[in-house]
């Protein structure tokens, strides 16, 4: 499995920046978002491509301003500016890398492993994070987490899948959407982010939503805008008293059967509380700590 989840570092808020916007990349990386998302896709130009590219390998290059991982979303691999973008990553120098690489339109297992061979036979080490955003992705999501072991997630797309389904953006009609992706995720073993709050005048909304979105299993969220970054945040770090119930149903669910707070437990509920216990301490790591 791969092991970009794996080494403490929070990863709950995405941040999407434009590549043809590189005096942006600091503001955003300073939001206080746990990964900045350098987009080659949606938001640039057809004519922009070929700068974007070039944008975003060199400010890979460059160190960030806070230690903070960095995705890369190209654009599709079934296109031409998908297809410069992956060989533009297998040229690269090991310190012009990002963290890991999101696929757009992802939605065959294929197409994930064909991704996989081609940066293997570089021997690049990137991690792969599948967009999952149409109605054949979704049909497939199972097929497409287990694909290659250098996954690391399943991204819902909203805004690219209700334009497919031919209904509206919203949470309700998305809903089975969702649970089919988060399912997927978990049957791997991989994350699962929701997609972005697109009302960027609704932060009431936004707290809905990313609330919902950790009730429904996911681990993280994308924004649109720094301005989202501390609501999700908040929506997906662990409360003092749910982590202190956790620790407390941890601690009773060694002797079987237990009464926690009123309630029973079992070992179904303590593997849901080591989950609590360690989102709690990934956010609560110290900047300084990340390795860089």
């Amino acid at each position: 499995m791969n092991g970009l989840f794996h080494d403490g570092r929070p990863r709950r808020s995405w941040l999407f920046t434009p590549a043809t916007r590189p005096d942006r990349f600091d503001r955003a990386a300073e939001s206080g978002t746990d990964v900045l998302i350098i987009d080659l896709e949606d938001a640039v130009a057809p004519a922009d491509k070929a700068a974007a590219r070039d944008a975003a390998l060199a400010a890979l290059a460059t160190p960030p301003v806070r230690p903070i991982l960095r995705a890369l979303r190209i654009n599709a691999p079934s296109t031409t500016d998908g297809l410069e973008d992956l060989l533009a990553l297998v040229r690269a120098p090991a310190n012009g890398l990002p963290d890991c690489v999101i696929l757009p339109k992802a939605d065959s297992a294929d197409m994930i492993r064909w991704i996989d061979g081609l940066l293997a036979g570089a021997g690049n080490p990137l991690a792969l994070i599948a967009l999952i955003e149409s109605a054949r992705g979704i049909a497939v999501a199972e097929d497409i987490a287990r694909a290659s072991p250098r996954l690391a997630a399943l991204f819902f797309g909203a805004a690219d899948l209700s334009a497919d389904l031919g209904c509206a953006m919203a949470w309700e009609p998305l809903l089975s959407a969702r649970s089919r992706l988060v399912n997927a995720a978990a049957l791997a073993g991989v994350e699962a982010i929701d997609s972005p709050f697109f009302a960027l005048n609704d932060p009431a909304g936004l707290e809905r939503e990313a609330a919902a979105a950790l009730a429904l299993g996911f681990g993280a969220k994308a924004a649109i805008h720094p301005g989202q970054i501390t609501a999700i945040n908040a929506a997906l770090t662990p409360t003092e008293a749910e982590t202190a119930q956790a620790r407390r149903i941890v601690a009773e669910s060694t002797k079987g059967v237990a009464v926690v707070d009123g309630r029973m437990i079992d070992e179904a509920m303590a593997r849901k509380a080591r989950r609590i216990l360690s989102r709690a301490a990934s956010a609560a790591q110290p900047q300084r700590d990340w390795p860089p």
